[in-house]
């Protein structure tokens, strides 16, 4: 299974994309669509959803994972997040990929081991992680980590369906 991992940003959006097989992910790709800090909303929201496109045709995703938004002390700042975090959402569902929603706490206890790790404790993890990987902003690295994040409750996931894990 190939999965695509986003942490949402109106100015940086990051994305990571790892192949899981068996409980074992491998790093495929990753980087950051970098909308224009200028403009109008709905131009910014545009190249948003036009960078994500192009990283879903690119790499061929088979389900995404998306980081929660968390609340900011400013509220507009927050709404605007909220914007850019509804492209994200969006945008999979479009092409047709189920997409699972995670905390940063969850993300930082799948990567890391707590749930109040800093931004270099995950690009570390995330390198020890993923081999080869080297990913071009924090973040990228939080993407990968959604990514990892994801396998992990989808390889538990199917584990327990298919009856492994079961008491």
């Amino acid at each position: 299974m190939r999965i695509l991992g986003l942490d949402p940003g109106l100015r940086h959006t990051g994305w990571g994309v790892v192949d899981s097989r068996d409980g074992h992910l491998r790093f495929v790709a990753c980087g950051t669509v970098h909308p224009p800090s200028d403009g109008a909303m709905a131009d910014r929201l545009k190249a948003l959803h036009d960078g994500v496109s192009a990283v879903i045709r690119d790499w061929q995703p088979d389900e995404a994972g998306v980081e929660e938004t968390f609340l900011n002390k400013n509220p507009g700042t927050t709404l605007k997040l909220g914007h850019a975090r509804g492209v994200v959402l969006l945008v999979p569902a479009l092409f047709g990929l189920p997409v699972s929603e995670y905390a940063a706490k969850s993300v930082k206890q799948a990567v890391v081991g707590t749930g109040g790790a800093t931004k270099d404790q995950i690009g570390i993890m995330v390198r020890t992680l993923l081999p080869g990987c080297n990913p071009d902003s924090e973040d990228a690295a939080d993407a990968l980590a959604v990514a990892i994040c994801h396998g992990h409750h989808a390889d538990t996931d199917r584990r327990w369906a298919a009856g492994i894990g079961a008491r």
